[in-house]
């Protein structure tokens, strides 16, 4: 067995020691990052990267502002391994794919038998003239058949990260950690209440986070995320960057955000969902733009109010979004929209 997160491993090469780089939190040998994957039994998708150089997953954390600034850096201290060949084994089936450019694998297939609601572990291996290399372990979700989804942002939508300040974002990045940053007062509660509404805990209704921020940041966000108890959910995060890069952080392509939520409409035809944003980059018309195509599946639309006063382009958006017979909730607190969900039905009173 081929480890990804371990000080040393076994390749082709022999046994990699640590060294320099690896005391510095560094992995310079191929690793496999796999993504939470989804679908339904009809249809299941995983991605994930490969890396010839990555970061060491993080397992202490503290408040020291020099190890905080590396612990980030690092993220982006990567190097990904174009053209390299994936499988996985799926119900005895093999799988295979190729990296793009970037390292990005994507795995997409109809599995031979219906497959149950719930997550499911797979295990992706890079391969080189038939020997594994690495092999990485991750999730694939199939959600279970409840009253509704939710689709949520990401950065100052749950984590306060000042997304429209640049060096306030930067000195939140580089001084603090996933668990010491801070989530916005009652947003755990209500995003619990959505995910158990009408259901138990034991069979949620599914989250999807899609953000602008970096696959670089996935195993920082999913950190965070269980530290203040945010309901489990799939990340679809935007392409990777190199440290060079490092400065542009959260700055994708937001257009692209338009397209991952529509595919996850198209994937669950038959499920309404809940839209959570802000008004700090371009949700409001993003989502706005989803309930024109969609307006039989968007149940309601929560922007959160991160401006000191709000905006009278939002406002619009607001009014436009609540035309097309579609609620919307444009709210400064988390108890305004609990109680908004409340006085709606989305969950109990």
């Amino acid at each position: 067995m081929f480890h990804t997160d371990h000080s040393s491993q076994r390749s082709k090469f022999g046994t990699v020691k640590p060294g320099w780089l690896s005391k510095l939190g560094l992995m310079a040998y191929p690793t496999v990052k796999v993504y939470h994957g989804y679908g339904r039994d009809g249809q299941l998708q995983v991605f994930g990267h490969v890396f010839s150089l990555a970061p060491r997953p993080r397992r202490t954390y503290n408040r020291n502002v020099l190890r905080n600034m590396w612990a980030l850096i690092r993220l982006f201290v990567v190097r990904p391994k174009a053209d390299a060949a994936v499988h996985l084994v799926w119900q005895g089936e093999r799988i295979d794919a190729v990296t793009a450019k970037d390292g990005f694998f994507h795995f997409q297939w109809a599995p031979q038998q219906p497959t149950d609601a719930g997550w499911h572990t797979v295990t992706v291996a890079h391969t080189e003239k038939g020997e594994i290399l690495a092999e990485g372990e991750g999730s694939v979700y199939i959600p279970y058949r409840t009253q509704y989804g939710c689709i949520s942002d990401i950065d100052d939508t749950f984590l306060v990260s000042h997304s429209s300040r640049l060096l306030k974002r930067l000195y939140l990045l580089f001084t603090r950690n996933a668990r010491t940053r801070r989530p916005f007062e009652g947003v755990a509660l209500h995003y619990s209440l959505l995910g158990t509404a009408g259901t138990t805990e034991d069979v949620p209704n599914p989250f999807f986070y899609v953000s602008s921020s970096e696959w670089n940041l996935y195993n920082y966000i999913r950190e965070f995320s269980r530290t203040y108890g945010l309901p489990e959910g799939v990340y679809l995060l935007s392409q990777v960057k190199r440290v060079t890069q490092l400065l542009a952080t959260g700055q994708g392509k937001h257009a692209t955000k338009f397209t991952r939520i529509s595919r996850i409409l198209e994937n669950y035809p038959s499920t309404r969902f809940v839209l959570l944003g802000d008004d700090t980059q371009q949700d409001p018309a993003i989502y706005l733009a989803i309930a024109r195509h969609f307006p039989e599946r968007v149940l309601c639309v929560y922007l959160r109010q991160v401006r000191k006063t709000p905006a009278a382009g939002v406002q619009a958006v607001v009014a436009a979004i609540r035309e097309l017979g579609v609620e919307c909730c444009y709210f400064r607190h988390s108890e305004e929209a609990i109680a908004h969900s409340r006085e709606t039905g989305l969950i109990a009173g």
